[in-house]
């Protein structure tokens, strides 16, 4: 009973301090940094803009897949590996061996399910030629029946045909 405790404190342990070690990727945002800076101090996503669509390009954005928080694989790779590793030595080599494992396995489930839920999708990236002769980068998830050449609204980040 009193290994039992040792690897439910080692197994705890081990993920609350793997938990610290998840991060989020930043998303980039809708919209991209413009290609000629305006040194004025307006921020042009706060109000409808009007334009022509210069060119649109397929792109990858990353998605929100559980795979960049501390989820289920991490806690079913820490218990594996503690109890693997719990299987080899003895005294102290055990408890050495029992936390090496929760680590080790905890660090693949992540590495798991991360890869599992890899959540890559395109995206579009739209350039506009505005009406004040700026061009302005976009991205968003769809773009309907938008082509090069169109008459389009920027409304809040967000380019739709008008």
């Amino acid at each position: 009973m009193k290994t039992f405790h040792k690897l439910l404190a080692v197994t705890g342990v081990s993920v609350a301090l793997l938990g610290g070690c998840a991060s989020s990727a930043p998303y980039s945002g809708s919209r991209a940094d413009n290609s000629y800076p305006d040194n004025r101090t307006s921020d042009a996503s706060r109000y409808t803009q009007y334009g022509v669509v210069d060119s649109i390009s397929t792109v990858q954005t990353e998605g929100n897949g559980s795979g960049s928080q501390l989820g289920i694989g991490t806690v079913i790779g820490g218990v594996v590996g503690g109890v693997l590793g719990n299987q080899v030595g003895g005294g102290t080599g055990r408890t050495v061996a029992t936390a090496a494992g929760v680590v080790g396995g905890a660090v693949v489930g992540h590495q798991i399910e991360k890869n599992r839920n890899n959540n890559t999708a395109a995206a579009y990236q739209i350039r506009v030629r505005l009406d004040n002769g700026r061009y302005e980068s976009y991205t968003q998830d769809a773009i309907g029946d938008m082509r090069n050449g169109d008459r389009v609204r920027v409304d809040n980040g967000r380019v739709s045909r008008y």
